[in-house]
């Protein structure tokens, strides 16, 4: 199969695999210990060591439907931390997430009587390549963290349970006026596949560690041409949503909109699992 080389110097964080070549691989632990705590610092303090877990959770039963996550992985203290990127717009994406926070949920449960219901933090992170509908005319509010609070009081009922989503399109902010690590890891993963080289404003270790791990000549041949495949997939999903949008437009016929839509996500599920066992049998074939 021909593939047009690639003229990006840095990989996208937006597709599967270079979200988890990122920040899902042993050698790039460093990149998502170092986001996590500018994400979550005020709340969780540092957090000293994080360890991978394994991606694919099985419900209860064989009547329950497993979940996949994109990064799976726990702190010192046990808590559980699930890193979700999505790229576009999905029906029920909140649902899904809340959903995915009962894995971990159920997870600790232990058998016998001694165990007291004692449990860890588990924290949900979207980080995703749309706005949410019902959000799209506040454009300066581009991070929610959502608990669970009392409504008269506004104050967290329960402090161990958190997402938090990260409207990346909503992040605008030129790399000259950047105040924090925090929104220098924003820019980076909004920006990187579109920047030539490691901006001054920039030039922190880790990030010097993040712009070389994302160079696409560093990859080997078979990762190159799986990254390829994943940028195609990634482009032509793109390309199928925005086409739907167009043809219920020029149509006026919402159900043009809903069947090219449905269409997209089914073909963006399937080749998100076929990418996922390919990306399994590279790891495996270079000993990772």
């Amino acid at each position: 199969m021909f593939y047009q080389p690639i003229r990006d110097k840095y990989i996208s964080p937006f597709t599967d695999f270079g979200f988890k070549k990122l920040f899902g691989e042993e050698c790039n632990k460093d990149l998502l210990l170092d986001f996590l705590n500018e994400l979550l610092y005020e709340e969780e303090g540092r957090i000293v060591s994080i360890s991978y877990l394994k991606l694919e959770r099985l419900g209860v039963s064989s009547n329950f439907r497993k979940a996949i996550f994109d990064i799976y992985c726990e702190n010192e203290k046990g808590e559980k931390f699930i890193v979700e990127l999505q790229k576009e717009t999905q029906d029920f994406f909140i649902d899904r997430s809340v959903y995915y926070s009962t894995f971990p949920i159920m997870e600790q449960a232990t058998k016998g009587e001694a165990w007291q219901y004692e449990l860890k933090a588990v924290y949900m992170i979207a980080i995703l390549g749309f706005v949410f509908e019902e959000n799209k005319n506040d454009p300066n509010k581009y991070r929610y963290d959502v608990k669970l609070c009392d409504i008269e009081t506004k104050k967290v009922f329960y402090n161990k349970l958190t997402f938090i989503y990260l409207e990346m399109p909503k992040f605008v902010k030129p790399i000259q006026e950047l105040t924090s690590r925090f929104e220098k890891w924003m820019y980076v993963i909004h920006n990187l596949c579109r920047l030539n080289s490691l901006p001054d404003e920039l030039r922190e270790t880790i990030f010097e560690r993040m712009f070389a791990a994302a160079e696409v000549a560093r990859l080997s041949q078979a990762e190159y041409m799986l990254y390829i495949e994943n940028l195609k997939i990634h482009r032509d999903n793109s390309n199928c949503y925005k086409s739907a949008i167009r043809k219920a437009l020029e149509e006026g016929k919402a159900e043009g909109l809903a069947e090219g839509f449905e269409k997209g996500k089914m073909e963006e599920e399937k080749e998100r699992l076929k990418l996922q066992q390919e990306l399994e049998a590279l790891k495996r074939l270079l000993g990772k």
